[in-house]
């Protein structure tokens, strides 16, 4: 069943560790306690208040994985309402985001994104995040004499349970992304249904490779072990090469991420075995993307811990679904149950489907958000009699188990022939030399679509062998009629796999 709103706020959530209790830790930083966190966090958010920055304001923030952008986003979530971007992005797109969130300042560390600075809009305030030697952070305006006060007097008005902590957007593939307004008690639920599903407690450490501009990052490895009193594991960022040394200093306990960090971490694991044996994990989670049943297949064997696959979105504040820890069964190719959340599966006219009917995947719960913002159009088509739409084709397989078919505007319409791209890519990844796979439509003038898919390769093969390769495993319309052999497959901001772009990006659209 759907579990209702959890009414707290993110400030909230910091109540759940023991005050000496280590709530964020990074390599270089000293340690910062849950007493720490909270103080830091009440201070920044009364600054932020003292410029006049409050409820319902929104405020950019740029800024690189790290203990500092996970207190900036906190006070900025408890004070107004945060807006977390990709430091990486060019000005013309910080411009959008800053005119799309009506944001009123910037949060950045001192003397960096020069480009985020750049792309200021006249009245926005740039605030620099100034890291204390006892690792906690202190907001400086212009100029070191502008510095506020850490005695600030206490924020006037903190966030409540319905006002909107964070501003994110979809991805905007293949449309103006659209702003999605998600509620301190959409956040908390959300939390909630993630520790539920894990059994999270104080003794856990989440290493956070996500990065903290993503729902995935935010909820998963930040919210979710500081709603239990965890410790959240900040490095600045993902690195195949550091993580082994993140894992032995640190020993954390779990740690979640996209396939492709994953499959990254596999082609180095077999020079870190002994690490890995001294340094168990307690499960490691999947998410963001389908996880290939054979990675799981490899990822279990090689780190010898539960792998465990979910399912998330923005509009749901991330966890939809999850598979179960043990004893309860985990399945290749699905990504689990719902754990406080309903999930249905949909026909096009509206009506619920039995179990084993294929539709379009629906949910609902208190993690869901109302609705985007100023966007009716959207919220008309997305949001149906209580339950949120999400775009994914699947269904529900006898225990109750989610699988997914495909994103509905990813699958590959071959003459009629509706195939799931995700099983190409199992059956590309099962030949030995195959690293990555990314199956995808490409214009056809007689069929609509035809099958591709792109590689890329650990050693030298024909493009020949790896078609005769699927063909042993897969239906001949199926089977890729052209293998594109690439260095590298394009990736977003998070690390996921650009599928539905692809066939432009190779130039096979014109």
């Amino acid at each position: 069943m759907a579990r209702e709103p959890v009414q707290r706020t993110l400030f909230d959530l910091l109540n759940a560790g023991a005050a000496d209790h280590p709530a964020l830790v990074a390599p270089g930083r000293p340690p910062l306690s849950y007493a720490a966190l909270r103080a830091n966090v009440a201070t920044l958010a009364a600054q932020l208040q003292n410029l006049g920055i409050g409820r319902g304001d929104r405020v950019a923030i740029a800024m690189a994985n790290g203990p500092e952008m996970a207190i900036a986003f906190l006070a900025a979530a408890t004070a107004a309402t945060a807006a977390p971007l990709n430091p990486k992005y060019r000005p013309d797109e910080f411009a959008f985001y800053y005119d799309d969130t009506r944001a009123t300042a910037l949060i950045v560390a001192p003397g960096t994104q020069a480009e985020a600075r750049a792309a200021l809009l006249p009245g926005m305030t740039v605030i620099e995040a100034e890291t204390q030697a006892d690792g906690t952070l202190s907001f400086v305006v212009g100029s070191q004499e502008q510095r506020l006060p850490s005695s600030a007097h206490p924020a006037r008005s903190l966030a409540l349970p319905d006002d909107v902590a964070m501003i994110l957007h979809t991805s905007g593939t293949t449309s103006r992304p659209k702003r999605v307004p998600i509620r301190h008690r959409n956040l908390a639920t959300s939390a909630a249904n993630i520790a539920e599903t894990y059994g999270l407690g104080p003794a856990d450490r989440s290493l956070c490779v996500m990065p903290l501009f993503h729902i995935h990052g935010i909820v998963a490895s930040l919210l979710s072990t500081l709603a239990t009193g965890g410790t959240v594991i900040c490095p600045p960022g993902f690195d195949g090469l550091k993580f082994w040394s993140w894992v032995e200093e640190f020993r954390p306990t779990w740690y979640s991420a996209v396939p492709t960090m994953h499959q990254l971490l596999l082609a180095r694991a077999e020079r870190n075995t002994e690490l890995i044996r001294r340094n168990p994990f307690r499960f490691i989670r999947s998410s963001s993307a389908p996880l290939p049943p054979v990675v799981m297949e490899r990822l279990e064997e090689t780190f010898g811990a539960p792998v465990l696959e979910s399912y998330g979105m923005t509009e749901a504040s991330h966890q939809m679904a999850s598979n179960p820890l043990p004893p309860a069964p985990r399945k290749p190719g699905s990504v689990g149950v719902g754990v406080g959340v309903d999930v249905a599966i949909m026909d096009e006219a509206g009506a619920l489907l039995p179990r084993g009917a294929t539709g379009e995947v629906v949910v609902r719960g208190g993690n869901v958000v109302d609705g985007y913002e100023n966007n009716p159009e959207a919220n008309a088509a997305a949001f149906v009699d209580g339950w949120f739409r999400t775009g994914d084709q699947g269904y529900l397989d006898a225990d109750g188990y989610l699988v997914l078919t495909g994103r509905i505007k990813e699958l590959i319409n071959r003459g009629g022939e509706k195939i799931s791209p995700l099983e190409i890519d199992d059956a590309l990844l099962r030949h030995p030399v195959v690293a990555e796979a990314l199956a995808f439509a490409a214009p056809h003038r007689t069929l609509g679509e035809e099958v591709h898919a792109a590689v890329v390769l650990r050693a030298p093969v024909e493009e020949r062998e790896l078609r005769e390769h699927c063909a042993r495993l897969l239906a001949d319309f199926k089977v890729p009629r052209q293998i594109h052999i690439l260095e590298a497959l394009p990736r977003g901001a998070t690390g996921k796999l650009q599928r539905i772009t692809m066939a432009k990006t190779l130039g096979l659209t014109e």
